[in-house]
C-alpha cells in the first residue's frame, strides 16, 4: 500500500526537532531511520500529516562513557552499535542484540532510539534493554528526564514519551565480563521474535510474551536461590499471558519462554 499524503520537515538539531514537534502537534511523527515507521504507514497503522526527520542531527549519533554506564545516542545506527568495540566490551549483549535486528540493510538504517521509541514486544532491542536494567532520556523543552526500560514500555507500541518529547540517548550499566545469554525463535533469519529470552548477570527479560518487553522475575528469584539454569527455566512462563496470532497460540509460546530461557542461560558467554 501507499502511506496517506504528509509533509516532511528536516530538523537540524535535536533543539530544532523540539521546536518542530511543538509546532506541528501531534499530527507530527519522528522520523530516523524509518524502518518501524515507514511499514506502518504503508498499512495505514500509522497516519501522521508531518514527517519529522531526524536521522541527520549528528549530535544524537555517539556512542560513549560516562562513569558506569554506556551512553548511546538515539539516532545511532544498529549496526554501530553491533560492531563498537565499546558497546562489545561494556555490553555485549547489547551489541549481539543489534546484530539480530533484520538484516544488514535495516541494520545500517535503523536506529537505537527509532527501534524503542516503536516499542514492538517482539523486538530485540526493547528485550536487551530490559534485560541489561537500562534507561532511555527524554529529552523536552523543558529539560531531559531519565526513564528506566521498566517504565519505559507502557503496552503494544506504547511507550511513557510525553508529547513534545524526543528519545535523546539510551543508558546501559556497563557490565564487563558479565555472563549472558540470547535466543530467540524464529520463521525465518529477520523476522521478528516469536519468542525471545535474553539473561545478563541473573537478568532475565523476554520479548512477545506479552504487550511489553517483560521481567522474567520468577526465573531470577530462583537463580538467586541457588536452582540451577534448567529448574530456574521452568518458571519462565508464570504470570505470563502472551498473545496468540497465526504463528503461535498461548501455550507454545508459553512453551518456547521455558525452552529459550534454559538455553540462555545454559549458553552464556562471559
Amino acid at each position: 500500500m501507499i502511506p496517506a499524503p504528509f509533509e516532511y520537515a528536516a530538523a537540524e538539531s535535536a533543539g530544532h526537532a523540539l521546536e518542530l514537534l511543538a509546532e506541528y502537534g501531534d499530527d507530527a511523527k519522528l522520523l530516523a531511520g524509518g524502518h518501524s515507521l515507514l511499514p506502518m504507514m504503508k498499512l495505514r497503522l500509522a497516519v501522521p500529516s508531518v514527517l519529522i526527520d531526524i536521522g541527520g542531527v549528528n549530535e544524537l549519533a555517539y556512542i560513549r562513557t560516562d562513569g558506569d554506564d554506556l551512553v548511546i545516542g538515539a539516532t545511532t545506527r544498529h549496526a554501530d552499535v553491533a560492531g563498537s568495540e565499546r558497546v562489545r566490551s561494556g555490553a555485549p549483549l547489547l551489541a549481539y542484540s543489534a546484530a539480530q535486528v533484520g538484516d544488514p540493510q535495516i541494520r545500517h538504517r535503523g536506529t537505537i532510539g527509532g527501534s524503542l521509541a516503536h516499542a514492538d514486544p517482539a523486538a530485540d532491542l526493547p528485550m536487551a534493554l530490559t534485560a541489561l536494567g537500562g534507561s532511555v532520556e527524554l529529552m523536552s523543552p523543558s529539560g531531559t528526564r531519565t526513564v528506566p526500560a521498566g517504565d519505559f514500555f507502557t503496552g503494544y507500541f506504547e511507550t511513557s514519551l510525553e508529547p513534545g518529547e524526543l528519545l535523546s540517548a539510551v543508558r546501559v550499566p556497563r557490565q564487563p565480563g558479565a555472563d549472558w545469554g540470547y535466543q530467540k525463535f524464529v520463521r525465518r533469519a529477520n523476522d521478528w521474535a516469536i519468542v525471545g529470552a535474553a539473561a545478563v548477570a541473573g537478568r532475565v527479560a523476554l520479548a512477545n510474551m506479552g504487550p511489553t518487553p517483560i521481567r522474567a522475575r520468577a526465573v531470577e528469584q530462583a537463580l538467586a536461590d541457588g536452582a540451577g539454569p534448567a529448574e530456574a527455566a521452568e518458571l519462565a512462563a508464570d504470570g505470563t499471558e502472551p498473545g496468540e496470532d497465526i504463528h503461535a497460540d498461548r501455550a507454545f509460546r508459553q512453551h518456547l519462554s521455558r525452552v529459550l530461557t534454559r538455553r540462555a542461560l545454559e549458553h552464556q558467554r562471559g
